[in-house]
């Protein structure tokens, strides 16, 4: 059974050893072939797509070296990038529960990560920094997930390198589209050990936005 939309067709099968599954036997694979009208044109396995990110992804995870979770850090660089903030405009950016928050703010401040402040424009309220210590944390686990990736990358072959290269772009899209779309932040793609939006990905990701700005 296959759909088509503007782009390609988007097609979708049962093929054995695709990955998908905990043991990676039987499951459903989906295909996108690149041009709808060449139906022997490339095509994209979208299921061993998402399996190599979220592999990747989970390679890359540094969020271990601060001790924190990934929800922790996601909302760590969170405020890193955005700067002082209210609690509610935190739980909102994060899709967070204001209770869940409360623990997690808790944290950060007790490993020093960040600090209270009050709200100039509310005295009833409080914003929330980060100290000098959170940068640095973020700054580290940027480095070392950056250094990890660049030795992984020397095992490729030069072909393999520059195909990769000619590739950022699109992921770097796919990349912004998915955060639009607010997938990573949903439950269920955070609680999915196989997906690209798992939280090894959300907080590798959050610690990259973070480094981005302070480059």
């Amino acid at each position: 059974m296959s759909t088509e939309s503007p782009s390609g067709v988007l097609a979708a099968s049962a093929v054995p050893g695709t990955g998908a599954g905990p043991q990676g036997g039987t499951g459903s694979k989906l295909a996108l072939a690149v041009d709808a009208a060449d139906a022997d044109g490339p095509v994209i396995d979208v299921t061993r797509l998402r399996v190599a990110l979220a592999r990747l992804s989970r390679r890359l995870r540094r969020h271990e070296l601060a001790g924190l979770t990934p929800t922790q850090l996601a909302a760590l660089a969170t405020v890193g990038h955005s700067g002082p903030m209210r609690l509610g405009d935190l739980a909102a950016a994060e899709g967070i529960a204001p209770s869940t928050l409360t623990r997690l703010v808790t944290a950060l401040e007790d490993s020093g990560y960040v600090r209270r402040c009050a709200d100039p424009s509310d005295a009833r309220a409080s914003t929330l920094a980060i100290t000098a210590h959170g940068q640095d944390a973020l700054e580290r686990i940027r480095t070392e997930s950056t250094r990890a990736l660049a030795a992984s990358m020397q095992l490729l072959a030069p072909a393999q390198r520059a195909a990769l290269a000619a590739a950022l772009p699109v992921l770097e899209q796919l990349a912004g589209v998915s955060g639009s779309a607010g997938a990573a932040g949903s439950p269920g793609a955070a609680g999915s050990p196989g997906s690209a939006g798992s939280p090894g990905a959300a907080g590798s990701a959050g610690a990259d936005q973070a480094g981005a700005k302070g480059r």
